[in-house]
């Protein structure tokens, strides 16, 4: 297994009038190329910090941060915008979807950026659709779909560009509790290909899915632990034989 994410002694200080917040105070993870990993705490903990500085939308007051062997920590706007799009695939619990845009155009954004002609975006964009059960609601706008297909969409926009992470921010926030599952499931499904995924979630029933669980508080890292308790279908269908 190779390195993929390595913090040292990372810091955020945000300074809002005269007060000043320590969002993370010295926070040092190593994450391995293929792992599931959950980020929890309290709000306030400093987990979705983490999870900015991680996909490089924020960089650290302090300290060093290496992302499949390049320091990114003092990266200019431009140069971790290019990271951003080539490494790091993003999932929001609000969806982030275009509303006038077909299933089909949302999932291809990301490829414009790379430079794809029209014909190669559709045709990987379709690819990813079908890689999250979607392949026949290509044509269909965001509000056409529930909740749970609009979050399948913004899945198959995270994986459009092969990305080295996914990163899942409250991935099932706006879910119901059957629909989460299922969305887990297909996590679980994308990472026993080799996907590396990230995950920030308060709910520790999905949290369960991921094979470790770092836990923050106060701006550090409380616990950091494998999870015994992983809910994975591989090992239900074990169980099943």
């Amino acid at each position: 297994m190779s390195t993929i994410i390595e913090t040292h002694d990372i810091s955020r200080v945000y300074h809002m009038g005269s007060e000043t917040i320590h969002a993370l105070k010295s926070v040092s993870i190593t994450i391995q190329k293929g792992e599931y990993v959950a980020f929890m705490g309290p709000s306030g903990s400093g987990k979705s910090t983490l999870m900015n500085i991680i996909g490089c939308l924020d960089t650290p007051s302090g300290g060093q941060y290496i992302l499949n062997g390049q320091d990114v920590s003092n990266m200019t706007d431009n140069e971790l915008a290019e990271v951003r799009n080539k490494e790091i695939g993003f999932v929001f619990q609000t969806f982030n979807l275009l509303p006038r845009q077909s299933s089909l155009e949302n999932v291809a954004l990301p490829l414009i950026y790379a430079g794809y002609s029209k014909s190669q975006r559709e045709e990987r964009a379709q690819k990813a659709l079908e890689s999250v059960g979607l392949g026949n609601r290509g044509k269909h706008k965001p509000n056409e779909l529930s909740g749970g297909q609009r979050q399948r969409v913004a899945i198959a926009r995270a994986l459009i560009n092969n990305p080295s992470i996914i990163l899942a921010d409250e991935p099932t926030g706006n879910l119901d509790t059957k629909t989460s599952y299922e969305i887990m499931e297909l996590f679980e499904k994308l990472h026993s290909k080799g996907n590396t995924i990230i995950m920030v979630t308060h709910e520790e029933d999905i949290a369960k899915y991921a094979h470790r669980i770092v836990r923050l508080r106060d701006g550090l890292v409380e616990t950091d632990s494998p999870n015994l308790d992983v809910t994975t279908a591989s090992t239900l269908q074990a169980e099943q034989h």
